[in-house]
Order: structure tokens, then C-alpha cells, then sequence
């Protein structure tokens, strides 16, 4: 198995030393990107992305390669310790890059894990952000790990090996699960604006060249009966709600 990390912490201390006990229960080979190592211009929020394709971002060479790693994992992990609440600045300058997942996902068949520390509070919603993001971009699993330090600098290496031998064993097995109701409505939302009469073009050709546009999820994917008829009336509905 091949995994991806995306480090979002500017210091290799409390955040990576969780990571660094997961790879303990992990079979495969590691390809760890730095956010702060890879000098990402701040996302000057031109739309040129979602609008007009990735190929046009200002930044897009640096943000191609991290997106070509993930591609090419079976895995991914990303981690981020908490600052100000929220995930760091150098996590989210690369989410605001890769806005346009939100438009056109493409990680179906990946799982991810998500590794989040704090010192205080907000370990939780930190990773429940990110767990979304994931969503969004299409990805099938996320497995979350959060720990609050506190001033220690023991980690909780139970915890973390149960969830990432559960990681490990997911990717490894290559099952993909149904997924949530939420991210069919969502699959279904972009699916129905790429037939709008005033679609984003680089999202149209996305939904089409992909032939998306006619499945009720990823084909990859199954779907028992239920999701697929949930799939058709929430995607007749909003083909009319869109126009």
C-alpha cells in the first residue's frame, strides 16, 4: 500500500509524533509532504480554479504535485494540531486551493485518516472539519484520531494503534463503503448545477467527460436500492430547484 501525508503543522513535535505511531501500523511505503516546506503562496481567492479549471490557478504547480501524490495513494493522512481553533494556516491555505474538489471530487475509492493535537480544547471539530472536507472531495472512509496533550508529552498510543490498525486494515482490504445520505445530496447538487442553464463550464465538462453526469454516485461505488432511489428524487428535485 502506498499512503500520502500532508503534514499542516509548521513543527514536527506533538502532532507528529501521533503520526509517527500510526505509521507503526501501517504496511507500505510513505510519501510525507510538509505544508511548510512546500511554500504555497497564500490563496488569493480568484475563483480561477472552480471557474475556469485548476490548470489556471496562479499556484497551480505547487498545488499539483500534492494533488498527484494523493492520486497516486491508496491512503491518505492528514495532520494538523489545533491553532485558534481551527487547523493551520498552512492546511487551510491548501484546502482554499483545492476549493475546487468541493465542485468536482474525485477520491472515491480513497480512505483517509485524520490525526489532529491540541494543548488545550478543539481537537474534535478541528477533525470534524476536516473529516467534511474529505466528504466533499469525494473521499469513501475517514477515520479520525484526536488527542489533547495538555502540558503532557505521552501520547496515547492505545488509542491511536486501534484506530490506525482500523485504517490500515480498510485501505488494505479495498472495500468501499455506501456512502452517507448527505454526500449523495451533495454528489446529486453538482451533478444537477452542471445541467443548469448557466453551468460553470469547468465544472460541466468535469460531470461529462467523466460520464458522472449519469450516474446516481461514483460507479465505483455501490448503492443499495434505497440510496439509489433516495439518488434519483433528490437529483429530479434539483435538477428543477437549479436551472
Amino acid at each position: 500500500m502506498k499512503y500520502v501525508i500532508i503534514n499542516g503543522s509548521p513543527r514536527r513535535k506533538n502532532t507528529w509524533k501521533m503520526v509517527e505511531q500510526a505509521k507503526r501500523n501501517l504496511n507500505g511505503d510513505f510519501e510525507e509532504i510538509h505544508l511548510m516546506k512546500e511554500k504555497i503562496p497564500l490563496c488569493n481567492g480568484c475563483f480561477n480554479c472552480i471557474v475556469e479549471g485548476e490548470g489556471k490557478c496562479p499556484h497551480g504547480d505547487k498545488v499539483k504535485l500534492i494533488v498527484d501524490a494523493i492520486m497516486a495513494a491508496d491512503g491518505i493522512i492528514i495532520a494538523s494540531p489545533v491553532y485558534a481553533m481551527n487547523v493551520t494556516a498552512l492546511l487551510k491555505n491548501f484546502f482554499d486551493h483545492t476549493a475546487y474538489f468541493y465542485h468536482r471530487p474525485e477520491f472515491f475509492t480513497k480512505k483517509a485518516l485524520v490525526v489532529v493535537s491540541t494543548a488545550g480544547a478543539g481537537q474534535k471539530d478541528v477533525a470534524k472539519y476536516i473529516d467534511e472536507t474529505l466528504r466533499h472531495w469525494g473521499v469513501n472512509k475517514v477515520y479520525k484520531i484526536t488527542y489533547a496533550f495538555g502540558g503532557k508529552d505521552s501520547i496515547d498510543a492505545e488509542s491511536i494503534n486501534k484506530t490506525s490498525r482500523k485504517f490500515a486494515s480498510d485501505v488494505e482490504s479495498q472495500k468501499l463503503h455506501s456512502p452517507k445520505l448527505g454526500d449523495i445530496v451533495f454528489y446529486d447538487v453538482w451533478r444537477a448545477m452542471a445541467l443548469s442553464d448557466d453551468p460553470i463550464e469547468a465544472d460541466r465538462k468535469f460531470w461529462f467527460e467523466n460520464d458522472l453526469i449519469n450516474h446516481d454516485f461514483s460507479p465505483e461505488v455501490e448503492l443499495n436500492i434505497f440510496k439509489k432511489l433516495f439518488s434519483k428524487a433528490m437529483f429530479f428535485i434539483l435538477k428543477r430547484v437549479i436551472k
